[in-house]
């Protein structure tokens, strides 16, 4: 029997990458999952490569009527959600003296306020003893050259987390963000240079990156019974890359 066994969890931002990773191990250990992301191309292939037991919905977290849809079908299907795993995200290097404000907006309008509303909107549909859980970023804890508006953004969730999780302890839902450090993903290779993968890589103990799988094991952790005595905890998964 799987940790997950008929649990309904909602990944947002799973169409790649660690959330894809995720879903993947909650579905082998026995969840139904729904997913979402912007490209329906990106959503049909991860369904493929989940197999069985997922709804992929396209959508931008960013979106309030894409989430309103989201969580519509998510009703119709399942009428429930056990999990809910606020993973969409994005960031993007710009050095103080060239921050716009379309940089600033697009960086907080999905990892902020996209992840406030997933959240919002996911409630009414949540089972009391759920788990709750953000993607953050060990950049939220690191100080590193460029990525301020990103960090900001990403440490709004903890904030976000302490909260949510004394407002819903009537309900016994436990809210938490799981920090990744530098993960080999595409969207990693759309965003890091050579020298900056080289930088990072060169300060994890290990001196690799992370794997994907790497995080949904973590990931499996705060969804499953395994953490039912962790609440409002900031996760690093990152080789010890924020410990040093």
């Amino acid at each position: 029997m799987g940790k997950l066994e008929g649990k309904v969890a909602v990944i947002t931002g799973g169409s790649s990458g660690m959330a894809l990773a995720s879903a993947m191990r909650f579905v082998e250990e026995g969840a139904y999952v729904f997913i979402t992301g912007r490209r329906q191309e990106a959503i049909d292939e991860a369904v493929r490569l989940i197999g069985r037991n997922v709804t992929g919905v396209r959508g931008d977290a960013a979106n309030l009527d894409d989430l309103d849809r989201l969580f519509a079908t998510v009703k119709r299907e399942k009428g429930r959600i056990d999990i809910l795993y606020a993973s969409a995200g994005m960031g993007e290097a710009v050095p103080l003296g060239e921050i716009t404000e379309q940089h600033f907006d697009a960086a907080f309008n999905l990892n902020a306020r996209g992840t406030l509303f997933t959240v919002q909107k996911a409630l009414p549909l949540f089972n009391d003893g759920g788990s709750i859980f953000m993607t953050g970023s060990v950049a939220a804890l690191k100080g590193y050259p460029g990525y301020s508006v990103y960090a900001a953004s990403k440490a709004t969730l903890h904030a976000f987390a302490r909260g949510w999780l004394n407002e819903l302890k009537g309900r016994n839902i436990r809210v938490n963000v799981l920090h990744p450090g530098p993960i080999a993903t595409p969207m990693q290779d759309k965003v890091l240079t050579p020298e900056a993968k080289q930088m990072f890589e060169s300060a994890i103990p290990r001196g690799k990156m992370g794997r994907p799988e790497e995080i949904a094991a973590a990931a499996l952790f705060l969804a499953s019974d395994d953490s039912s005595f962790v609440n409002g905890l900031e996760l690093s998964v990152d080789g010890g890359l924020s410990a040093i």
